[in-house]
């Protein structure tokens, strides 16, 4: 038997970033050949690293939000800037510090003397594409300014809701390393992006070709818009509107049952939810209007992977979690 707090829950999850019924959808070839000029353009920057560049695009057409998480100095702040750019979005950076203030994020209310009235400020949050850069060096408080904004699309200051541009998308990064000066990210944040990915180290060939084009200037300020935030609004639409077959609901929920029959802390009906939405993004990229189980292979793992805690006492989100993801796509067959 399921509660009413489970029922709100699951039907809140679903009514996120809702497709508005005045956006026109692009056709499918339109839709596709969209993502994959994005894809494209985004790699003159990034060298040889179209699965993270993919995973960015899908989370983009999935209406989600994406956690970068690597090393530094490896193109995790370049990523985001060059998505902005490629699809002519307003792009504002966040860096996140321990000083940092929840108000510095959604923006504040100032006294105007010459009306006599407050004026709302606006904080950066208030753009198509946010990255928070090294989130997890500002305090939860601080965190969790992002909350809402990820959720509902929308910010409260002083109990006046604003609501932010659509498409808005949070690219949140943060290092692995220099962890005992940090904050690790509450489970009920990490729920909120719809993947994380990594960037990995170039191999030499790679590194080789990101020194031939960095030599005489950066190749991002070269890049030139391949869209518009509207028009990826509409590549959205088309994304929703491909179809999830029931056997994929079916393969989707067997999988986050794994998990949650293994886990102490397995992935939540949220996560199911973002797992078919990142499909219907690949869907797209593949220029097919229908879900297949390949699609779920795929997205896997950076969707659920973040969302686990294997064990009482682990962490969520470490590598046992997508161990755990990766074992139920080999035991869970698809049907």
């Amino acid at each position: 038997m399921t509660d009413s707090s489970d029922t709100e829950a699951v039907s809140g999850a679903a009514g996120r970033y809702d497709v508005a019924a005045d956006v026109r959808p692009l056709s499918l070839a339109d839709a596709t050949e969209v993502v994959r000029d994005l894809v494209e353009n985004v790699e003159t920057v990034i060298v040889g690293k179209r699965t993270p560049i993919e995973h960015v695009v899908t989370t983009i057409l999935g209406r989600g939000h994406l956690l970068l998480e690597d090393v530094p100095g490896v193109g995790k702040t370049m990523l985001a800037r060059t998505t902005a750019v490629s699809l002519a979005g307003e792009f504002k950076r966040v860096q996140f510090t321990p000083d940092l203030l929840p108000a510095d994020i959604t923006g504040v209310n100032v006294y105007n003397e010459r009306n006599q009235e407050f004026e709302f400020k606006e904080g950066p949050i208030f753009a198509n594409v946010v990255l928070a850069d090294e989130i997890n060096r500002a305090p939860p408080k601080t965190q969790s300014a992002l909350l809402e904004a990820m959720e509902e699309r929308q910010v409260t200051t002083d109990g006046v809701t604003r609501m932010l541009p659509d498409p808005f998308v949070v690219i949140a990064t943060q290092n692995t390393v220099e962890q005992d000066r940090t904050y690790d990210l509450p489970a009920a944040e990490l729920d909120r992006f719809m993947k994380r990915v990594t960037i990995g180290y170039p191999n030499r060939e790679e590194e080789v070709q990101v020194l031939e084009r960095i030599v005489g200037g950066h190749p991002i300020d070269s890049v030139e818009p391949v869209t518009t935030a509207e028009t990826m609004r509409r590549a959205r639409a088309t994304a929703a509107q491909v179809e999830v077959a029931e056997p994929i609901q079916d393969y989707v929920a067997r999988l986050a049952e794994y998990t949650r029959d293994r886990a102490d802390l397995g992935a939540s009906p949220r996560a199911s939810i973002d797992l078919l939405r990142a499909c219907q993004g690949r869907s797209v990229l593949e220029g097919r209007d229908y879900v297949i189980p390949d699609d779920v292979k795929a997205e896997a793992v950076p969707v659920l992977g973040h969302r686990i805690r294997a064990e009482a006492g682990d962490p969520v989100g470490g590598d046992e979690g997508r161990e755990m993801v990766q074992r139920a796509l080999e035991q869970v067959p698809p049907e």
